[in-house]
């Protein structure tokens, strides 16, 4: 017998259809991806929030995993009472959770490892704590209160992404108002600008609250 060929006016037709039915037997040979729940739940959070360079929200979590919200928040809960008394704890920072060593460990960390910020000078630690405390603040409201320019820590603190700009003053000039943002709460190690240190009052009269 002898077999037909097709022909050329045909051959494009025909390669469109083995196209369409490559695709289709791949699209039926991916399994649906399915929801993590208990002990998998657990595991999988550990291992994203250990590899995290930086805070980890529920809503990205169950993103991640593709479990419910409700179900990641009570999955945190356990593994924070599972690492409470361990080398490294499980905190809420910045509105997300990620691991990190007890305070009473961190001249160790610091022998291995060295922090991603430079040590900050006494003079931009002033103007920060200036800042955190009063924000939103000017240039010349900081200097006002340190009683020097502070043009040149306040650049620092911006090139650090330790303060950013809030807004702009409703009076002539328009100045730039400064705070902090999620960084400075990560850098510190705090959830909100409610863990800050309560100011005594000496503290309040040096800042001029």
């Amino acid at each position: 017998m002898t077999e037909t060929l097709p022909s050329e006016a045909n051959l494009p037709a025909i390669e469109a259809e083995q196209q369409e039915a490559a695709i289709q037997q791949e699209s039926a040979s991916q399994e649906e991806p399915v929801a993590l729940t208990g002990d998998a739940l657990l595991r999988a959070l550990e291992a994203l929030l250990f590899v995290a360079c930086e805070p980890l929200t529920v809503q990205d979590l169950a993103k991640y995993t593709e479990a419910a919200e409700e179900q990641v928040g009570e999955a945190l809960k356990e593994l924070t009472e599972r690492y409470a008394d361990r080398g490294f704890t499980l905190r809420r920072i910045a509105g997300g959770y990620q691991f990190v060593t007890p305070e009473q460990f961190a001249f160790l960390v610091e022998r291995l490892y060295r922090p991603k910020y430079q040590q900050l000078s006494s003079a931009a630690l002033e103007a920060l704590a200036v800042i955190a405390y009063k924000q939103p603040i000017t240039r010349a409201e900081v200097a006002a209160v340190r009683q020097v320019d502070s043009d040149s820590v306040i650049n620092t603190l911006l090139e650090k992404k330790l303060i950013r700009e809030v807004g702009r003053v409703n009076t002539a000039g328009r100045a730039i108002l400064y705070g902090t943002g999620e960084e400075f709460l990560s850098f510190f190690g705090i959830d909100s600008l409610d863990d800050l240190p309560r100011l005594q009052e000496e503290e309040q009269g040096e800042f001029n609250l």
